[in-house]
């Protein structure tokens, strides 16, 4: 028998990269990907797969109940994958609405769904900013208590628990994954890295909140498919499973690698007004998936921000094409760019 399985928000980074990962390791699976291709929805990410013919599109809003009831009505869907959220932390805080609307409201639409559908299992990809902020030791595991301190990560750290309440009280089988930052291929500019990159290759700013001093975990975004797919098939229902690469960055000196790499000078860095409430630390203890499901990360950071680097140096019209229009304009305003391009904020 087929399995289908459904990956909400599968036009944006994460998303787009796990489909892509399907049609290598699980070509005979039928995909289904929704998506309400809003400013970081590019349906562009899935050229090279909107031919397969195991692959359907559906535009849609996961908090869209009657959207979801038809996309489950003419799918026979066996697995549901999560990826439908809004992301950006700073935009959470400028206002959070849609925010609740889709990370909150929209996991609940899933949910009920799946469960009038016979949905076999749902897989929530969470994010380890629901557990707060770290102080200069230790590791988010998955017994901590959550404790967000954005919109942003409040919404997911709901999303979790109704996901978890819906398996208590439903027998529902759900699985969630808490991933620390991903870098690669497709990921919005908004986002650290790639906003670093897009800058450094046209000589640009490249604004570092506060001191440069927060420190962030990162992994290839190839390494969080794997493990999605890893907890998918073989998770334990009711679980969570923290996916981290044992890779802690102070952003400072992940901006200044960068602009070694690309050989641009550490003159371009604009210290910026720090960002309301920025947590100083996250880093990820994977311990749990190591030991349960034998989940490793496989990409060290040196060679995974070459590749990183490669593809967005070679991909400049992808860049161009998802940074014009509105992303331009919300850009300026954060940063309060002067026509020039000098950040002044």
């Amino acid at each position: 028998m087929t399995t289908t399985i459904l990956v909400t928000g599968g036009c944006g980074f994460i998303g787009s990269n796990f489909i892509h990962h399907l049609h290598a390791v699980r070509n005979s699976w039928k995909v289904v990907c929704v998506d309400a291709l809003t400013y970081a929805g590019n349906l562009g990410n899935l050229d090279e797969i909107r031919s397969w013919e195991n692959f359907t599109f559906e535009r849609a809003s996961i908090a869209d109940r009657g959207a979801m009831d038809e996309v489950f009505s003419a799918h026979k869907i066996d697995y549901v994958v999560n990826f439908a959220a809004e992301t950006h932390v700073d935009r959470s805080i400028e206002d959070a609405t849609n925010f609740i609307l889709t990370n909150v409201g929209g996991t609940q639409v899933l949910l009920d769904s799946e469960r009038a559908h016979g949905v076999k299992r749902h897989l929530q990809v969470g994010t380890d900013e629901v557990y707060g902020s770290l102080g200069v030791a230790g590791f988010f595991v998955e017994t901590m208590s959550l404790h967000p301190n954005s919109p942003y990560a409040a919404s997911k750290a709901s999303a979790d628990l109704l996901c978890l309440a819906a398996h208590h009280t439903h027998a529902q089988d759900v699985v969630i994954t808490r991933c620390s930052n991903n870098y690669g291929p497709y990921q919005f500019p908004e986002k650290m890295i790639p906003l670093m990159l897009r800058n450094a290759l046209s000589d640009k700013q490249l604004p570092v909140y506060g001191d440069g001093m927060n420190v962030r975990d990162w992994l290839y975004v190839e390494d969080h498919l794997k493990a999605i797919l890893l907890v998918l098939e073989k998770g334990r229902a009711g679980e969570v499973y923290n996916v981290g690469g044992h890779n802690e960055w102070h952003n400072i000196d992940l901006v200044k690698h960068i602009l070694n790499e690309l050989g641009k000078p550490e003159s371009l860095i604009k210290f910026v007004e720090d960002r309301k409430g920025h947590d100083l630390r996250y880093a990820i203890d994977p311990e749990k998936i190591a030991s349960e499901l034998g989940w490793k990360p496989e990409t060290m950071f040196p060679e995974g921000i070459k590749k990183t680097i490669k593809w967005y140096s070679d991909n400049q019209k992808w860049l161009d094409d998802v940074t014009s229009g509105d992303y331009l304009e919300y850009y300026n305003k954060m940063y309060k760019v002067d026509s020039d391009g000098t950040v002044t904020r």
